[in-house]
């Protein structure tokens, strides 16, 4: 019994952050890379899925802005800020959150 609950825990993958709960999910693969979208309203949070080494996450912040536009059909006006803001350091290739125009 414990072992199907882990296994349903693993194969849950990305969730949203409280700020996108209702968000619509979208997953995307861009230059062989896996991102998680979560769009709601006019923001986006994206989440990179899987290990990648330093020498390739330099394209990784770039990747996700296109995400971010390809899965919300809007233009990326910059990081989301206020409650939306992401709590993540700065250059962070895992988790980020934009504020769209759309």
């Amino acid at each position: 019994m414990l072992c199907a609950a882990l296994l349903a825990l693993a194969s849950c993958g990305a969730s949203p952050a409280p700020q996108f709960f209702g968000a619509t999910r979208h997953d995307l693969r861009l230059d062989g890379i896996d991102f998680v979208v979560f769009v709601k309203g006019e923001r986006a949070e994206v989440i990179r899925m899987g290990y990648l080494r330093r020498a390739a996450r330099d394209r990784v912040p770039a990747l996700m802005i296109r995400a971010a536009q390809e899965a919300s059909g809007c233009v990326v006006a910059g990081p989301a800020g206020g409650l939306h803001r992401s709590p993540s350091l700065p250059d962070d290739t895992g988790e980020a959150r934009f504020q769209l125009v759309c």
